[in-house]
């Protein structure tokens, strides 16, 4: 892997462009705004900021709610596209390895979309082609008659033999759910095998890689709680963060909540995280308790950004940024399409 080294001018320019990119998305106060904005309101502002071409081109072919939806897919797979052009080196091979869960949430969608019969014209609008796996890869799984099919396509990918495995399990019980977990799994065993393989600039991707996998655990544990699952989900958590599987196996079996939320401060390092968790304590709502955490996460990769100005982190900060703008014009579209009033939709907003 030495071959991949490149020069500190050239990182130095790529993550400047990263806050530059940064510095254009959508701020707090249009959210706010667009709040209180009808969904045909929201399309124009939409078609006023960065979506604008997407919404341009995409206007004669579709209308309303799909305009949105599909106008913020191709924005979000262009501009990951670019990135990857954009970084150089050991950049390029973090970020290639950063977008390859967009693979994942391609291939579990036709899976699921395979095995409930939904046209492959409706699957295409859903996709994003971010990762690994291009328009043209996509567009053949598309055309594949059944799962097995497609899984079988899949051959020689890194990712196929957990889908070999799963796949029975899944078509039997009628659920992914469990497949996708074992996907997500192998995709963070391989980001930290990435990190810790000796390229430059590995240890500080590898802090990224704790922090959301914490992050994705602690989400794990109030979605199972939510649930009342209470058996043992030491499968359903991702290895690799600060908390070992069998201290979340410890934590997922308290039963009191407060018990639980006074736990997991025990075990937090980072004060942002420990207020979090304390404001946490007043919410029920699972939504605002993932997007309360959420933040946290966003806030901790930008403090962690700062320290390492010109590393893989302004590019993952942006890249995160990024999705979850295109994941509150979503919210936001589809909100007011089903008629949800703004005070309702804002505690599904990452702002």
């Amino acid at each position: 892997m030495a071959g991949i080294s490149s020069g500190p001018a050239t990182y130095i320019y790529a993550c400047t462009r990263m806050r530059v990119r940064r510095s254009l998305l959508i701020p707090r106060e249009d959210y706010l705004r667009m709040l209180n904005m009808s969904l045909p309101e929201i399309t124009r502002f939409i078609g006023e900021t960065n979506y604008r071409s997407e919404i341009d081109e995409l206007g004669t072919s579709f209308s309303g709610i799909n305009l949105v939806e599909e106008a913020l897919n191709w924005n979000l797979a262009k501009e990951y596209q670019s990135i990857l052009e954009l970084v150089p080196g050991e950049l390029k091979y973090f970020t290639a390895s950063y977008l390859r869960r967009w693979d994942i949430q391609n291939v579990v969608t036709i899976l699921r979309g395979k095995m409930q019969g939904v046209q492959a014209g409706k699957l295409k609008e859903v996709l994003i082609p971010a990762g690994r796996l291009d328009k043209v890869v996509l567009d053949r799984l598309l055309t594949e008659e059944s799962p097995e099919r497609v899984v079988e396509a899949l051959r020689g990918e890194r990712f196929y033999p957990v889908l070999e495995k799963e796949l029975p399990r899944a078509m039997e019980t009628g659920s992914f759910a469990h497949l996708e977990n074992e996907l997500y799994k192998g995709y963070y065993a391989r980001l930290i095998a990435d990190a810790t393989e000796g390229i430059k600039g590995g240890s500080i991707f590898l802090k990224y890689i704790e922090l959301e996998i914490d992050t994705r655990n602690i989400q794990n544990l109030f979605r199972l709680r939510a649930g009342h699952v209470r058996e043992d989900v030491r499968e359903l958590m991702i290895p690799g963060g600060s908390f070992s599987v069998e201290e979340l196996q410890r934590l997922s079996g308290l039963e009191d909540r407060d018990e639980f939320i006074d736990a997991l401060k025990r075990q937090v390092r980072t004060t942002p995280l420990l207020n979090a968790l304390e404001a946490i304590r007043g919410k029920s709502a699972l939504h605002e308790i993932e997007v309360a955490l959420t933040r946290v996460q966003l806030d901790q990769m930008e403090r962690m950004s700062k320290r390492y100005p010109f590393s893989i982190l302004p590019v993952v900060v942006y890249l995160e940024e990024k999705k979850y703008e295109v994941a509150n014009l979503r919210a936001l579209a589809r909100g007011k399409e089903a008629g949800l009033p703004g005070e309702r939709l804002q505690g599904y907003l990452v702002m």
